[in-house]
């Protein structure tokens, strides 16, 4: 397919969590229930250090799981466990991670937003006649789900998921795959996402466009210059910059 005269892509797929959807804000929410059930040793005012610590997630257990190396339930535990150890928390048992994770499941899916710049950005895109469509390391249906919430699901469709191909991101044949499903050239296709590593330097190596949504304070941990120039790939602060980055 083609898209808009002049635009250096005909297909833009984004990434979902930090990207469209506030999932830092969510996981925040998510977080701070957990600390008052949970963590009896943790005050609010130090709910921020849980959110760095369950985003970071050092020991890689979400990774583990996106090359198909996890199940779904064994990661979570596992991190779950891990905060725990962390900040004074008992350690959870099967069951008793079962109920930790219905507050921790209430608390981020109530709290899943749209970012602000998401919205008009999809409709300039579509409105230039940009195909537009998500990848994503969570399964399709969650994922589904999230876009159906904050409002976008009919203009951002869910085309791949970890459990699409048994793996996601970084590896190429995800790309090359939400790629065919939207129609498009890979050559000829953006990546938007909010990781350096997974999400645009991946692209990029997988034929992309590789674009880095690097927000304000979004960061999950520390990356170099060094880190960034030898990414090689596209940086924006903001969804609003897409368009005009892309030529359209």
């Amino acid at each position: 397919m083609t898209g808009a005269p002049g635009a250096l892509v005909d297909g833009v797929l984004f990434d979902i969590d930090d990207t469209l959807v506030d999932t830092r804000g969510a996981f925040g929410s998510a977080l701070a229930a957990i600390a008052r059930r949970y963590l009896p040793d943790v005050p609010p005012e130090r709910d921020h250090e849980l959110l760095t610590v369950w985003r970071a997630d050092v020991n890689g257990h979400y990774s583990r799981y996106t090359r198909g190396e996890a199940g779904y339930e064994e990661q979570r535990m596992a991190r779950a466990n891990e905060l725990h150890a962390r900040f004074g928390g008992r350690t959870l048992d099967e069951d008793g991670f079962a109920r930790w994770d219905e507050v921790f499941q209430d608390g981020f899916s109530s709290a899943w937003t749209a970012h602000d710049d998401a919205e008009a950005v999809v409709d300039a895109l579509l409105a230039a006649g940009i195909a537009v469509g998500a990848l994503s390391n969570a399964s399709v249906a969650y994922q589904t789900a999230k876009l159906e919430r904050v409002g976008l699901v009919d203009r951002v469709p869910m085309l791949v998921g970890v459990d699409t191909l048994g793996f996601g991101k970084p590896d190429p044949r995800v790309f090359a795959e939400a790629c065919r499903l939207l129609g498009t050239d890979p050559a000829r296709t953006a990546y938007v996402g909010d990781e350096l590593d997974v999400d645009a330097a991946a692209a990029r190596e997988a034929g992309l466009v590789g674009v880095w949504l690097d927000r304000p304070d979004g960061r999950r941990y520390p990356i170099s210059d060094e880190q960034i120039a030898a990414a090689d790939v596209r940086t924006i602060r903001s969804l609003t910059e897409l368009p005009a980055l892309l030529g359209v």
